[in-house]
């Protein structure tokens, strides 16, 4: 019994003890449960005092990719390659040799305008020669006609004076004969060199046309013999802008045809960037507004660009097979509207973007909010 009743005195310290530690416990777990939900609380407030202030008017997507302006280079003429000037992914400028076809058939077709060239300007030179002559016959014809007119006047004198003679028989009439048929034959002679210079005058309306014609030859051989110089020049295929060599197929003793596709050059250094947004994000979007931009490729680095544009229509509205909603049943889908993206960046930045990259855009549409209170206050029926 003593021993019972001692071990029970030497528990009862311990049992008192006991409600203490836990006391202790319980309090300490509480005050880290109100640390942390006031540390959520005030954690809540500066993100919703975010969101109201800036989140609201952030609009995302990324449904975005970049793109370039890039362009295919096909011939003007036809021909054999015989040299392709550059390879794979090489850098090119505007300006540069890309690829050479036979020029011998052109060069051939050059060589015959320019000796068409000299022809005409041959016949333009006899022809103006033709009508200098013409002009000294015409000075000759009128020299002649003036020496009829002289020899009528004279003949018509001899005849004036000889006639009185005749009729009181001092001279014979076998005389005044004579002197009556040279004044007919002189007349004659002045109508026949009368015509002679009419007819020497209109020869040179005559030449003059065969002149105009001859100089019209001349344009059009002109023109023949600058065409044939493009040709040979377009047998020389050269870049239309600066940028990277993509896409080749063209090899060397390829035949290729005025249009056929050879390679594609690509302006990576002006890459711009293309997002397509749901029409019901860009109520508050306004050219000239900022970009956030988080390209794939590049992890941990924010590009910054400008919104530039946004386009006419949907991208429904250009697809190839639009759709046609008035016909069966509708089924209403947000459409999206293509928004392009000018990018502020070094060359260092754009040196390893890429045409096709996958980037997320972030638009802050917080410079739009006057612009949504003008559009309540123009809408706003009282």
């Amino acid at each position: 019994m003593s021993t019972t009743a001692g071990a029970a005195e030497r528990e009862a310290p311990s049992d008192a003890v006991t409600p203490g530690k836990y006391g202790k416990t319980r309090g300490a777990k509480r005050t880290v449960l109100v640390g942390l939900g006031l540390a959520a609380l005030v954690a809540a407030g500066v993100w919703g005092g975010h969101w109201w202030l800036v989140g609201r008017f952030i609009e995302s997507t990324d449904d975005a990719y970049l793109q370039a302006d890039s362009v295919t280079i096909a011939p003007k003429v036809s021909g054999y390659v015989t040299d392709v000037y550059v390879a794979d992914n090489q850098a090119v400028k505007a300006g540069d040799p890309l690829v050479k076809l036979d020029a011998r058939q052109y060069q051939v077709a050059l060589d015959q305008s320019n000796a068409t060239v000299d022809a005409r300007n041959a016949d333009i030179q006899h022809a103006e020669a033709q009508i200098a002559q013409q002009h000294a016959n015409i000075a000759q014809s009128q020299a002649q006609q003036e020496v009829a007119r002289v020899s009528l006047r004279h003949a018509q004198d001899e005849v004036a004076r000889y006639a009185p003679l005749a009729a009181t028989g001092a001279e014979t009439a076998e005389r005044l004969a004579e002197l009556k048929s040279t004044r007919d034959q002189a007349q004659a002679t002045l109508a026949a060199d009368t015509a002679a210079v009419e007819a020497a005058r209109s020869q040179i309306a005559a030449l003059t046309a065969q002149l105009a014609q001859a100089r019209a030859q001349l344009e059009a051989a002109r023109a023949n013999a600058a065409q044939s110089q493009l040709d040979l020049d377009n047998s020389v295929v050269r870049s239309a802008l600066a940028g990277r060599v993509g896409d080749r197929t063209v090899r060397v003793g390829q035949y290729v045809q005025p249009g056929t596709r050879m390679l594609t050059v690509v302006p990576v250094q002006k890459t711009y960037l293309t997002a397509n947004f749901k029409e019901t994000q860009i109520g508050r979007m306004r050219v000239g507004q900022p970009v956030e931009m988080h390209v794939d490729a590049l992890p941990g680095h924010t590009l910054h660009g400008v919104v530039d544009s946004f386009s006419p229509g949907t991208g429904a509205q250009f697809a190839l097979l639009p759709p046609e909603n008035a016909t069966g049943n509708f089924t209403k889908i947000v459409q999206r509207v293509p928004v392009r993206i000018r990018l502020d960046t070094g060359p260092e930045t754009r040196s390893v973007l890429l045409p096709g990259m996958s980037v997320t855009v972030d638009v802050d549409t917080r410079s739009a909010r006057d612009d949504d209170r003008r559009i309540d206050a123009e809408n706003h029926r009282g």
